[in-house]
């Protein structure tokens, strides 16, 4: 079947209408490096909307939790554990640091890590004579984990958490804001995110040794008394002014777009699943999803596979659900502690459109063809 150019895609940017008065800001400024009044407001508003106490504006949610990892002391040949059910970014930093992830299986509710296997996977490792630096989690689709469960386990064994909340900023557990829940969190401005600073990410903390120190790493761990003498490696991480500028008029549209968000998949669920036709994450009246994306399991992996390749044939883009990261030719001789819940998720599930800018009447020709193919 011929595949169309996409006119609908799976989760573009949108504009608040307001991105060019802050760039004219930061352009009138002349301050087109990174840091700047702009990336201070950012930071400001950002740790106000997560409850947290310090930011530190990064230009990527991979840099985020790469300097996570350091802050934390994660070193070469150090351990791990890590959501297997996530977008590869979430492991990566760990390698770029020598050390070992350690995957964990998601639960059947929330598609997030299992506390249960987590905590089974925390004894044996220490029966190995190994004792995990961190916990890496991640709220799937802008669904939150199981979180009060992770956070006692993190108290019970002494394991710092942290949250890889790139896909849930404006989502809440129990009526408090995703992004607090760990020693340190991180979040994504990447394109497809609810907000965007077109590329982008961030640190977040209580800990002001940590923010000071992720702030110093992400500048070159320059000497601020002597700022030519660089006594550890650092890296190239900051933010810039304009990537700020846009992530300050974004964030006033938060709380709007993440009800769009809900409102897109609250109709796919109305109207799709009737007829038991796509099944999805459960939802916990607790939680509030940002519903980053509108994800479903079809019956199989042929049908999930056709109806992809029907909405290709009209223009319309489609993904499947994360490849686990358990399974991937760089990740395949890593300790792992699955129950195949990631791998049943991967095989029949499916990302519909979710873009803030979708139009009822583009979704309804989504759900036509739904309706029609499965």
């Amino acid at each position: 079947m011929d595949k169309k150019p996409f006119k609908i895609f799976l989760s573009p940017p949108h504009q608040s209408g307001e991105e060019l008065e802050y760039l004219k800001k930061a352009l009138d400024a002349n301050w087109l490096a990174p840091g700047g009044e702009l990336v201070a407001q950012f930071e400001s508003e950002i740790a106000q909307v997560t409850n947290r106490k310090h930011c530190v504006a990064l230009n990527s949610g991979t840099a985020a939790i790469h300097l996570a990892l350091k802050t934390l002391g994660v070193e070469a040949g150090d351990y791990v554990i890590c959501q297997t059910f996530s977008f590869v970014a979430t492991a990566n930093p760990i390698s770029y640091l020598g050390a070992h992830p350690v995957f964990v299986d998601s639960e059947q509710e929330t598609w997030n890590i299992d506390p249960d296997l987590l905590e089974r996977a925390i004894t044996d490792l220490q029966q190995k004579g190994i004792s995990p630096k961190a916990i890496l989690y991640t709220h799937i689709y802008g669904n939150p984990a199981k979180i009060h469960e992770l956070l006692n386990i993190s108290e019970k064994y002494g394991i710092p958490l942290i949250e890889d909340a790139a896909e849930a900023l404006g989502a809440e557990y129990d009526k408090q804001p995703i992004g607090q829940f760990g020693k340190i969190s991180i979040l994504s401005f990447n394109g497809n995110k609810v907000i965007t600073t077109s590329g982008g990410g961030a640190l977040l903390t209580d800990d002001s040794e940590i923010a000071d120190k992720a702030l110093c790493l992400s500048t070159q761990a320059r000497s601020i008394e002597k700022p030519y003498l660089h006594s550890e490696i650092g890296y190239n991480y900051r933010m810039s002014n304009l990537s700020a500028a846009v992530g300050v008029a974004q964030l006033k549209c938060l709380a709007a777009w993440v009800r769009r968000k809900r409102e897109i998949y609250d109709r796919y669920t109305a109207i799709v699943t009737r007829g038991d036709l796509l099944k999805t994450i459960s939802s916990n009246p607790n939680n509030y999803s940002s519903r980053w994306l509108s994800v479903f399991l079809l019956n199989s992996k042929e049908e999930r596979d056709k109806l992809i390749d029907r909405l290709a044939s009209e223009g319309i883009e489609s993904r499947r659900l994360w490849k686990p990261l358990h399974t991937m030719q760089i990740y395949t001789r890593q300790i792992e502690y699955l129950a195949g819940v990631s791998d049943a998720l991967f095989e029949k599930g499916i990302c519909l459109p979710s873009g803030v800018g979708l139009s009822d009447e583009e979704q309804n020709q989504i759900i036509h063809i739904v309706k029609a193919s499965v």
